[in-house]
């Protein structure tokens, strides 16, 4: 991409990238505040019927699913203009989405500085935003070969893994270098958070409802987001570049996708379909990315994934 082109798009996002004060607050509302209040209609739901609560976890797993969106900004220093506020904002969000903000967030920074280059697949890569070329693949050995589709087979990545990742994988640092010592305190604190909420919880509601409220919720979560996510990176048209040819502005709008939803479901995915937009310019909110993505003729994709088409790939 010619450095004139990147000027442009750099100058074009740049006016979304200022917080606003008034639409973190609203966010924050429909999100934390929507999902705390689903979640306690559930436990009221209980002494009626379990026919009834189980649909309100759907409900609460797409508000959960916004939660995480904006721990994602959080992590991005983008939700609010303050950083502390967002590390605060982000540790409470990660208390509920299960996943530890601070050392979440440092590995997924990981993730923006290396997506799509195939020579920097070892670096903040997983099973859902890496690939192997045909080349490598055939290389391999039946057995690998194997492993590798097995690991890659929609059950296990999609239905499997999500709910495991969550609730066992994230509680451990297990691929958290020792001088992240932030990263795996935050790690512990919040096990220890996380702990606290199901123990009280469980003495007021009782340990049974707990288990009956909040597992639907995690299964549910976790597998729509990891999906949502690998939607965002996997995707028929996806450039993968070599070191010398990758650069930051081509890989957002060739190998991220933009996810076309429904308008319910674009509110609560927190706009993160528009991802090469997210990738091209982490700074700028989820809630300006539909803005950011209307104000440039360069920044839209003439045939963007639809959920149809997503789900069918």
């Amino acid at each position: 991409m010619e450095p004139a082109t990147r000027a442009a798009l750099r100058a074009a996002v740049a006016p979304f990238e200022t917080p606003s004060p008034a639409l973190c607050a609203w966010q924050l509302a429909s999100s934390v505040g929507f999902y705390l209040a689903t979640l306690a209609l559930m436990y009221w739901s209980l002494g009626i019927s379990y026919w009834l609560t189980l649909p309100l976890a759907f409900l609460a797993s797409a508000l959960l699913v916004r939660v995480f969106i904006v721990q994602h900004d959080c992590g991005h220093g983008s939700f609010t203009g303050s950083q502390a506020l967002n590390d605060a904002i982000g540790a409470i969000c990660g208390v509920l989405t299960l996943a530890p903000y601070q050392n979440w967030r440092r590995q997924h920074s990981q993730h923006h500085a290396n997506w799509n280059n195939l020579d920097r697949r070892e670096s903040g890569a997983d099973i859902y935003s890496a690939c192997l070329t045909v080349e490598e693949y055939r290389a391999r050995s039946p057995s690998a070969r194997f492993f590798y589709r097995l690991w890659r087979h929609p059950l296990l990545a999609h239905l499997v893994f999500p709910p495991l990742v969550f609730l066992l994988l994230y509680r451990v640092p297990f691929d958290t270098p020792k001088e992240w010592t932030a990263e795996r305190r935050s790690v512990w604190g919040t096990n220890l958070a996380i702990a606290a909420c199901v123990v009280a919880a469980g003495l007021v509601l009782g340990f049974g409802a707990v288990a009956l409220v909040q597992l639907p919720i995690v299964a549910i979560t976790t597998i729509v987001g990891v999906w949502l996510f690998s939607v965002q990176h996997r995707f028929e048209d996806a450039h993968w570049l070599r070191q010398p040819e990758w650069n930051f502005h081509a890989a957002a709008l060739k190998g991220s996708s933009y996810l076309k939803l429904p308008r319910l479901l674009q509110w609560c995915s927190g706009n993160i379909g528009f991802h090469h937009i997210h990738h091209l310019a982490p700074r700028v909110p989820n809630y300006r990315l539909e803005a950011c993505y209307r104000s440039n003729a360069n920044l839209r994709t003439e045939a963007p994934l639809t959920l149809r088409t997503a789900l069918l790939r």
